[in-house]
């Protein structure tokens, strides 16, 4: 029998970074869907928003470096960049917020450092933590999901919400939209005990495991998540560690007769970014680490630090400074979880001899 004779690698398929990313835009679109459904169309606003300021951010910084723009464009990771932006920021937010978002991905954390595969941090955590930590009101204006909305009081429609993002529309109306996320609410309980607090909030937490509409966002993206799995966009190990990292701490300190508990495991999962992150940051190829040990340990240290943060730090949410952090940890962790090399006895432990 004959047989062919191929040198390596075998591909069976042709993968190039724009198919990747044009995977990963589209399993983002079940979690957009469901922010679109419970909190209007004020993420979609962002989304588009956030696509026209990183991409013109990108060529005319790639214009300023001697670069032609259009084969970068075409890789697709500004337009990831931007919508995981537009879906980390609160809906109808400013579009000059938007604005200087984008710039401290793409420029700050991304063309300074060279581009694709030079970032040492995940561009949209870095925009999402600037605009957070310089304009802590506005990014705390969160649309209230349609369910725990007062009755008589509909969700933004796209002409009330581009009026909200450009400044025509007063506080006090949008203050009848906004409110506190479950997650706000579980970190600045002052002596209620967890049951008591649910009860009080009927409309926002009645019938759900982690807030009205919240749960389904959550599951919109972790359905995302297993379809990028299905199509081996990246491995399990990373966002597993991280899930499971963060469902022991929660489970281990819940207490749902106590004022002091941090919340249940599924108050934890379904609530917030916790999925977005999961599947969509964590995963990212060039600021996570790249060994399969390795991702799990930087996956778990997400997990704990999102913890942390979220039950004893000063922020209700925490992926985004969990992803910084780790990605800090990244090149320290890959250097001592080295697979090893064909035809030694075992891996280089990374220790200088």
């Amino acid at each position: 029998m004959a047989f062919i004779k191929l040198s390596s690698p075998h591909a069976t398929r042709r993968g190039t970074a724009g198919n990747v990313m044009q995977q990963v835009l589209l399993a983002t679109l079940p979690g957009i869907a469901a922010l679109t459904l419970f909190f209007g169309p004020g993420s979609l606003i962002n989304i588009v928003l956030c696509a026209v300021f990183c991409l013109a951010l990108e060529a005319g910084f790639l214009g300023l470096r001697g670069r032609p723009a259009m084969p970068f464009l075409k890789d697709y990771s500004a337009l990831v960049t931007a919508i995981l932006l537009g879906i980390a920021l609160p809906p109808y937010s400013p579009w000059w917020l938007l604005l200087t978002g984008c710039f401290f991905a793409i420029v700050v954390a991304k063309q300074l450092y060279g581009g694709l595969g030079f970032n040492p941090f995940n561009p949209a955590m870095v925009g999402y933590v600037v605009l957070l930590i310089s304009f802590p009101v506005e990014m705390t204006r969160w649309t209230l999901a349609s369910p725990a909305l007062a009755e008589g009081i509909a969700l933004p429609n796209i002409a009330q919400g581009l009026q909200m993002t450009f400044g025509l529309l007063g506080n006090g109306d949008i203050d009848a939209w906004t409110g506190a996320t479950p997650l706000d609410i579980v970190k600045q309980n002052q002596g209620e005990t967890l049951s008591a607090l649910y009860a009080q909030s009927p409309m926002l937490f009645s019938g759900t495991w982690a807030g009205a509409g919240w749960e389904w966002v959550n599951l919109g993206f972790l359905l995302g998540g297993v379809y990028l799995l299905y199509r081996r966009v990246f491995t399990w190990h990373a966002p597993v560690a991280m899930l499971i990292a963060l469902t022991l701490l929660s489970a281990l300190f819940y207490d749902g007769g106590s004022s002091e508990s941090p919340g249940s495991p599924l108050l934890h999962l379904f609530s917030g970014a916790t999925m977005l992150g999961a599947f969509f940051i964590v995963t990212d190829p060039v600021s996570s680490a790249v060994s399969t040990r390795g991702r799990l340990v930087f996956g778990a240290g997400v997990g704990i630090l999102v913890y942390l943060i979220r039950a004893w730090g000063n922020y209700p949410d925490a992926v985004a400074f969990a992803v910084l952090l780790m990605n800090f940890a990244a090149p320290f962790i890959d250097y001592y979880t080295l697979p090893r090399t064909y035809g030694h006895s075992k891996a280089n432990s990374g220790r200088v001899k």
